[in-house]
């Protein structure tokens, strides 16, 4: 029987490009709550001290883009300037246009309708805003259909912001990411070979590989995959992870694609989830 290693990774919702995510996501979400047929492509750049929002909006409806997105840096945890990044002092910059009206023909309108070969389904007549290839997949090895590696790294990265937003843990920061290698005989996963977490820290904390083994990995990881003889753990494994979210790293919307669907267990198209109105096909 073949016997394998898959690895995927996850990262928590301080990590630049998840922050950048969040805050194109909830610039969708207020538009379409007040105009569900609201037209947005949203993207967020972050950087140290500043917040750039673009894209192309079409949309009845009035948000205070703003306000959204310091609100959205707050509730992540970004809230001090200790942290490096603070969504209350940071600049905020806004750049929308409405969509491109060649754009928005081919949404309205399908080419089958254009062309009378819609027939009666009202969903030939929506239109696609872009070409694009999209893949969907489910498997057996998790209870929520998800590949097991891509299944383990989002649970550590989700208790990574609990143990933090709870003080568990209170010298974490909110930038974080986290990998698991799973060892697999045939198609079936046996064992969790490595687990490498790295999570921005309070300045100073040192040793803290134990507090992850007790309180982030043996929580999350079922003993049937885990053993402490033979596991590899990592944390931290340069040695320091103070600087970290917007000042350490430039966030993009859309940078988290492999992590957003299955862990690089199956093909992916390239296209990115946030930001985007559901007439964005890819």
């Amino acid at each position: 029987m073949p016997r394998w290693t898959f690895t995927s990774e996850s990262v928590t919702e301080g990590h630049p490009d998840k922050m950048a995510d969040q805050i194109s996501d909830s610039v969708l979400d207020a538009i379409l709550a007040e105009d569900p047929h609201g037209r947005v492509a949203c993207e967020t750049l972050l950087t140290t001290g500043l917040c750039v929002i673009a894209g192309e909006v079409s949309t009845t409806a009035y948000v205070d883009i703003p306000k959204l997105a310091r609100e959205t840096i707050n509730d992540i945890g970004y809230d001090n300037p200790l942290f490096g990044f603070d969504g209350k002092t940071c600049g905020v910059i806004v750049s929308i246009d409405e969509q491109s009206p060649d754009i928005a023909r081919g949404v309205d309108t399908s080419e089958e309708l254009r062309g009378g070969k819609a027939g009666e389904d009202q969903l030939n007549a929506q239109g696609a805003g872009d070409q694009g290839m999209m893949f969907g997949y489910a498997c057996r090895e998790t209870e929520e259909l998800m590949p097991l590696p891509i299944t383990l790294a989002h649970a550590l990265a989700r208790r990574l912001t609990e143990v933090r937003k709870t003080g568990l843990l209170d010298y974490l920061r909110p930038d974080g990411k986290s990998q698991v290698t799973v060892r697999y005989e045939g198609a079936r996963p046996v064992a969790v070979e490595k687990v490498l977490i790295s999570a921005q820290h309070r300045d100073g904390v040192e040793n803290m590989k134990d507090d992850f083994i007790e309180a982030v990995i043996k929580p999350v990881i079922p003993e049937e995959f885990y053993d402490p003889s033979t596991t590899e753990v990592l944390v931290n494994p340069t040695g320091r992870f103070v600087t970290g979210g917007p000042q350490g790293d430039t966030g993009l919307t859309g940078r988290k694609i492999i992590v957003d669907t299955y862990g690089g267990a199956v093909p992916h198209g390239g296209g990115a989830f946030s930001g985007k109105d559901p007439t964005k096909v890819d």
